[in-house]
């Protein structure tokens, strides 16, 4: 109760400050103007050249708000990428039923929903993509009757979305036999969601479960799959707690690098950390079609990992990622600078924390603190003071009083014994 809760202040922040589009879409499949919501990123209008995965919504009445707020969160905290969200109308004139109506006996699209499959195919996807910055990533998500009308994508020989997010889907015949089948033998990389709850029809829960084990029985190396069963779950609850699962889900290779992933992955190398970095980056490229600058905090990551394993000449090769992610940042001078102070050349560390003074700063890297870790050490290789008397005299021994060894313990009134004039 108590995450359904925040949950649902989430959703009442985001429906109070979120700027939602409404676009009145004339279709000439379905021989109607289709509402359309369409949600743009924070950074839409500030970053001209940005392109954005894109995530469609059947059910968009119902379902936009509840998706917008994690997306939203994630991406306050870098933890989400951006996407640009579409949500389409089917609350009106019983059209949902129309859209997702299905022949009985082969439980295949018939009549009006070929018409709106074909509507998403060949006119909604194809005028979003030339009117907004997409990147060839597309994701659709549908619950009960609409999650189920969404697999019939992934019958084309060439499926058109690249990710599937199924809450508790209403299987119309034979489609745990024909799906499974479908994502066990894909060629391509392809992500897939499941769900069901408690409260769902016991019947339909049964179906959704079989499928699950289908899918499990024939594992595939090109397929990201996820299944969840919720307990204490109505039909409609688990809603609110299968979206921020499936986007993680999703996205999981665009997240920063965790406490998890650098103790597994990152640290236990023997080496390549500065490569590791890279791939991870080349994979969030290729397969979101999202080119976002490394960030700040993965480059600590990685330059703890080479510190711990005392690797030291890989700090050079993160410099030279540094230069080329933050060009007039501080930060390729910082890591050159830590290389030669671990490496116990101070002087040429001096020289990169006084030249990386000069740029500008970058996340907790500050001209006070280079300043300051210059000044440090320059303290360690300070001028010593110039060593009075001849060149290879040695001062130490002439100060030395040389005592003769005692033989016998003087008597008491003994005179002293003068020294020799020279």
């Amino acid at each position: 109760m108590k995450h359904l809760l925040i949950v649902l202040l989430v959703l009442f922040s985001i429906s109070c400050f979120s700027q939602i589009k409404v676009i009145h879409f004339d279709s000439g499949k379905l021989q109607e103007k289709r509402d359309l919501y369409i949600s743009l990123p924070a950074s839409y209008e500030k970053n001209p050249t940005k392109r954005y995965p894109l995530l469609v919504l059947l059910d968009g009445d119902y379902l936009l708000n509840p998706f917008l707020a994690p997306l939203n969160y994630g991406a306050h905290w870098d933890n989400l990428p951006e996407v640009i969200t579409v949500g389409i109308s089917q609350g009106k004139n019983n059209q949902r039923e129309q859209d997702c109506g299905l022949d009985q006996v082969t439980g295949m699209p018939d009549g009006k929903s070929v018409n709106f499959f074909d509507f998403i195919s060949l006119a909604l996807i194809p005028a979003i993509q030339h009117d907004y910055r997409t990147t060839n990533f597309k994701i659709i998500a549908g619950h009960d009757l609409t999650a189920a009308f969404s697999n019939f994508f992934l019958y084309k020989e060439n499926p058109l979305f690249n990710a599937y997010i199924s809450m508790s889907p209403e299987l119309p015949v034979n489609m745990e036999d024909d799906l499974s089948k479908i994502l066990s033998s894909t060629k391509s990389p392809l992500f897939y969601y499941l769900s069901t709850a408690d409260g769902d029809d016991k019947k339909m829960q049964e179906r959704i479960k079989d499928l699950d084990s289908k899918i499990q029985a024939t594992p595939n190396p090109n397929l990201n799959y996820k299944f969840e069963n919720f307990k204490d779950a109505s039909h409609y609850s688990l809603v609110l707690n299968s979206i921020p699962s499936a986007l993680y889900q999703i996205f999981s290779a665009a997240l920063p690098i965790s406490v998890l992933e650098y103790e597994t992955k990152i640290v236990t190398l023997k080496e390549g950390y500065v490569d590791y970095l890279k791939n991870k980056y080349d994979i969030i490229e290729n397969s979101f079609g999202i080119k976002n600058p490394i960030r700040i905090t993965d480059f600590k990551a990685i330059e703890a990992a080479i510190i711990t394993n005392k690797d030291y000449n890989e700090l050079d090769a993160l410099a030279i990622l540094a230069d080329k992610s933050y060009p007039k940042s501080m930060l390729g001078d910082y890591e050159l600078a830590i290389m030669f102070e671990k490496k116990g050349d101070n002087p040429r560390a001096v020289r990169y924390y006084m030249s990386g003074f000069n740029k500008e700063e970058i996340a907790d890297l500050t001209k006070d603190m280079m300043f300051a870790k210059a000044e440090e050490l320059k303290k360690t290789f300070a001028k010593k003071p110039k060593i009075k008397g001849k060149v290879g005299q040695d001062v130490a021994k002439q100060e030395t009083v040389e005592e003769a060894p005692a033989t016998e313990t003087p008597a008491a009134d003994t005179p002293p014994t003068e020294e020799k004039k020279q």
